[in-house]
């Protein structure tokens, strides 16, 4: 049941996130619902492995180069999610930021016993 609650928010996160960076189009809520679970995916799968193999850069950029890898997952998301499209790199930079953002406070919102 958790899961599904937290698929929704990702989907709420991303009408969000298209309302606020140019470049990231979502058509309708079924749009960002099916986006959401394949930007999930993507991240549980492909996301970890790229993540283990470009450790030592992310070291070596103090974290920052996470930030590439994850809007290079939101990108690659886009290509597989009918209704979801990323115009660009840079959108998928700011889009893949502000989404862990709103992400982070919309689960804060909802369970208020993890905001300790």
């Amino acid at each position: 049941m958790r899961w599904l609650l937290n698929l929704v928010l990702s989907a709420v996160a991303l009408l969000m996130l298209a309302r606020l960076i140019p470049g990231i189009y979502v058509r309708g809520f079924a749009s960002a619902l099916w986006a959401a679970l394949i930007i999930g995916l993507v991240n549980a799968t492909l996301g970890f492995v790229t993540k283990v193999i470009t450790f030592p850069l992310t070291l070596v950029t103090l974290g920052l180069f996470w930030l590439v890898v994850n809007a290079l997952m939101l990108k690659f998301a886009s290509l597989f999610a009918p209704g979801f499209y990323v115009d660009g790199f840079w959108a998928a930079f700011w889009g893949a930021l502000v989404l862990s953002l709103l992400n982070a406070v919309l689960r804060w919102l909802v369970w208020p016993e993890q905001r300790t």
